[in-house]
């Protein structure tokens, strides 16, 4: 079996080839966009097998739960559950990525200014979203 620190690094790097597709989506729009979503998929694929393999195991720590801060620190707290929510983050954050390069022709977003919205999402997810959204509805 792979280590948790193995499927870290691969997973890390896999991601990057979605994200450079992104950056050079004026060559090829569709087929980066394509490219960066296969990638999401794969790392929707190892979620659901990090979680299938964590289910079919201990399976989380007493205590652990999504109603409290602690519940969730407590459900994140073994090498592999915390994997699995970093490929959660890597598969969304990369999707919405996907989403916001494939959105911004038709938004009138040009892609200097979708750069640091794809940077932003890359790094802080919700806040690469937000600008992305305010700067579409800007140009609108």
């Amino acid at each position: 079996m792979t280590s948790p620190e193995s499927l870290f690094n691969i997973a890390s790097t896999l991601v990057l080839i979605g994200w450079v597709a992104l950056l050079l989506a004026p060559l090829r729009r569709d087929l980066c966009v394509a490219i960066a979503r296969w990638v999401a998929a794969g790392l929707c694929g190892l979620y659901f097998a990090l979680l299938a393999a964590g289910l079919a195991g201990e399976g989380p720590p007493p205590g652990a739960s999504f109603d409290s801060l602690a519940g969730v620190r407590l459900l994140l707290s073994s090498p592999a559950a915390l994997l699995a929510g970093w490929v959660h983050y890597l598969a969304f954050d990369l999707f919405i990525g996907s989403w916001e390069t494939a959105d911004a022709p038709a938004a009138r977003v040009p892609h200097g200014l979708l750069l640091p919205c794809l940077a932003l999402t890359f790094v802080a997810g919700p806040i690469g979203l937000l600008l992305y959204l305010v700067i579409k509805a800007v140009r609108r």
